[in-house]
C-alpha cells in the first residue's frame, strides 16, 4: 500500500470516529469543552479538518514551499502561540453548523472524504504556511482530527480509543516532531514508564 493511500484511509477513519464521537454530544454543546471552547466550538475547530482540505484545494499553489508534514507544524508554531484567533475561528465555525451540528457536520465529512478518495496526493495546495502536496498536508489534518477527537472524548467522558490507522499516523508525526527538536530522550523515558513528562512538554 502507497503512503498516500494508507493516508487517505487513515483520514477516513479518524473523520468516521470524529462523527460517531460527535454523535455522542446530545444536548451538551453548550458544556465545557477545551481551554475557552465549548463543546460547540470544540467540534466546530475540529470540522476545519475538512474545511480547509477543501478550500485549500480550490487554491492551487504553484510551488512547494513546504517540504513535509512535520515542516508545516514548525512553520504554523509562531501563529499557534498567538491563540486568539484559533480560538475565535473555532467559535465561527461552531456557529456555522447551524441549529443541527452532527448533521451538518456528517455531510461536510463525507462530502470532503469521499472528494480526497478521487485525488492521488500530488496536488499542490496553498496552505496558511505556504505552498504544499496535498500528500504532506492531509496528516495534519489526521493528527488534528486525533487530538481533537480526544479532546472531545474526553469532555464528554466517551472511549478514547484511537482507531489504529490515525494512531499510527500521529505517533509517527510526534516521533519525527521529538526527534527534530532534540525531545526523543524525555518521550522514550515516560511511553516506557521511567517518569512522567515535564509541565508543558509539547512537540508542537
Amino acid at each position: 500500500m502507497s503512503t498516500w493511500d494508507d493516508s487517505r484511509l487513515a483520514y477516513a477513519e479518524a473523520a468516521a470516529w470524529f462523527v460517531d464521537t460527535v454523535a455522542l454530544v446530545g444536548d451538551r454543546w453548550d458544556e465545557p469543552g477545551l481551554g475557552e471552547w465549548d463543546v460547540r466550538a470544540l467540534v466546530g475547530h475540529t470540522s476545519r479538518s475538512f474545511v480547509t482540505v477543501e478550500t485549500y484545494l480550490a487554491q492551487p499553489a504553484d510551488d512547494v514551499e513546504v517540504d513535509s508534514t512535520a515542516d508545516y507544524y514548525r512553520a504554523t508554531r509562531e501563529m499557534a502561540a498567538t491563540g486568539a484567533g484559533v480560538a475565535e475561528r473555532g467559535r465561527e465555525a461552531g456557529r456555522a453548523l447551524g441549529e443541527d451540528p452532527l448533521s451538518s457536520l456528517s455531510v461536510l465529512a463525507t462530502r470532503v472524504v469521499e472528494l480526497v478518495e478521487t485525488l492521488d496526493g500530488t496536488e499542490l495546495v496553498t496552505t496558511i504556511a505556504g505552498g504544499m502536496r496535498l500528500g504532506d498536508y492531509l496528516p495534519t489534518r489526521i493528527f488534528e482530527l486525533v487530538v481533537h477527537t480526544l479532546d472531545l472524548g474526553r469532555a464528554l467522558g466517551a472511549s478514547l480509543d484511537v482507531p489504529a490507522r490515525p494512531a499510527a499516523t500521529v505517533l509517527a508525526l510526534v516521533s519525527e516532531l521529538a526527534i527534530g527538536d532534540g525531545l526523543a530522550g524525555p518521550l522514550v523515558l515516560a511511553a516506557t514508564g521511567r517518569g512522567g513528562l515535564p509541565d508543558g512538554f509539547s512537540v508542537l
